[in-house]
């Protein structure tokens, strides 16, 4: 056998030593992933109905609004009670796919009760904040239970978050890449995204199985796009950007200035739940109370009150701020909804498509993740309007700067240049 002879079949030897460890580990992470999105999966489909349930319920007795003062004691016992007083919500499961910290199991069943009590007694917030912190910590601790790696922890991790949010939105795709990116804007860990679409998957399917409806809306499709309407979005998706800069740093603000004024957690709990009351008989209606689903979807189909946007921001953030549970992004997805609705009326745009449009790019600029934006475009509204879609995501991506409703999310790179952030 001659040099070139023996270098050839040294190659193929390391070929397939190189894909039987490929295989290895696809079969690896697809039982964790199985595992994972099974148990939290399910766990997610408990948490939809739970959420279904109490908001039926506070439709049902409006009275139930007296008693936000007494669910927000009860939260505030709870956490204190696991001393958790200092929790810090999603921030904690990002940083600990970015540093391997250890997440409290205690977290999953505090989160469920505390966004469950939120959302029974009208608290304004949303529930995907719920499901990212269920799904992280419940994979986290099953990663420790099966003694895996630091690294692997992580992966699981994010499978996990992956998994409860699927379960809960119908939108399997999304929930994986956005697990993915909301940690490192720019740097993806793409070695989890198998074990993420996996489990977000099997969620997906054990959720269908069980009953769960996919979120889905309907959205006017444009057929002959012209300039005049690319531009009529790109005004829209910078109107979106901006309001996202005034939703994040209010949210910021009014939780701080909450901690300042009250130190206390009751006190400062106790005020919060006087405010949203006293704000929601002012308004006459419960609109902005829960996470807002019923008014997103109205407004797909007519306009909506120029002020809705507006209302929500400091209802969500009087109400999270207090030290209520849930999270951020279906009152961010009110928030674009509504606005877009409204900017799209004033340009002579379609003001379904307009309310669909700024629901997205309104979600993008919050969160900063305009890949997991356009997906969640397509699995909420279609294909048709995907051009768009992309041209909002990139719109508001840049024109919302660096702000972010997770302190703990790092942007990598640049938004102006191809370079790495200091």
């Amino acid at each position: 056998m001659d040099a070139k002879e023996r270098v050839k079949e040294l190659k193929l030897r390391k070929h397939a030593t190189d894909l039987a460890t490929y295989i290895k580990i696809m079969l690896k992470w697809g039982v964790l992933a199985l595992f994972t999105g099974g148990i939290c999966g399910t766990i997610g489909v408990g948490f939809h109905y739970t959420i279904a349930y109490v908001t039926q319920f506070r439709g049902e007795n409006p009275w139930i609004l007296y008693c936000l003062p007494v669910a927000g004691l009860l939260i505030v016992l709870l956490y204190r009670g696991a001393h958790m007083e200092d929790d810090g919500g999603t921030n904690t499961i990002i940083n600990s796919v970015r540093s391997a910290d250890r997440i409290p199991i205690a977290m999953a069943p505090l989160i469920f009760i505390g966004t469950a009590l939120t959302h029974l007694c009208g608290g304004s917030s949303g529930r995907e904040g719920a499901a990212l912190q269920l799904g992280g910590s419940i994979a986290a601790f099953l990663g420790r239970c099966i003694k895996l790696k630091k690294d692997d922890i992580k992966v699981v991790t994010m499978s996990g978050m992956s998994a409860v949010f699927s379960a809960l939105f119908g939108t399997p795709l999304t929930a994986a890449v956005f697990s993915m990116e909301v940690v490192n804007v720019g740097n993806m860990h793409y070695s989890s995204f198998l074990p993420c679409i996996i489990s977000s998957l099997t969620s997906s399917v054990i959720a269908s199985v069980l009953g769960v409806e996919k979120e889905a809306m309907a959205a006017p499709v444009i057929d002959d796009l012209r300039l005049l309407h690319i531009g009529q979005v790109v005004i829209i998706a910078v109107c979106c950007a901006l309001v996202s800069y005034i939703f994040v740093e209010t949210m910021h603000l009014v939780g701080k200035t909450y901690k300042k004024l009250f130190n206390n957690q009751y006190i400062r709990i106790l005020v919060g739940s006087a405010l949203v009351i006293g704000i929601t008989l002012l308004l006459g209606t419960t609109d902005y109370n829960g996470a807002g689903m019923p008014v997103i979807e109205r407004a797909m189909h007519e306009a909506a009150r120029p002020e809705a946007w507006a209302i929500k921001i400091i209802l969500t953030a009087l109400t999270l701020g207090a030290g209520f549970k849930g999270g951020e992004i279906v009152p961010s997805f009110f928030i674009g909804a509504t606005l877009g609705n409204v900017v799209a009326t004033l340009i002579g745009f379609d003001m379904g498509l307009g309310a669909a449009i700024g629901m997205i790019c309104f979600f993008c600029a919050v969160v900063n993740c305009p890949i997991a934006a356009i997906l969640l475009s397509v699995e909420f509204f279609g294909g048709g309007n995907v051009a768009l879609f992309g041209v909002a995501c990139a719109v508001s991506y840049l024109v919302s700067g660096y702000s972010s409703l997770y302190s703990s999310q790092k942007i990598v790179y640049s938004k102006i240049s191809p370079t790495t952030r200091e």
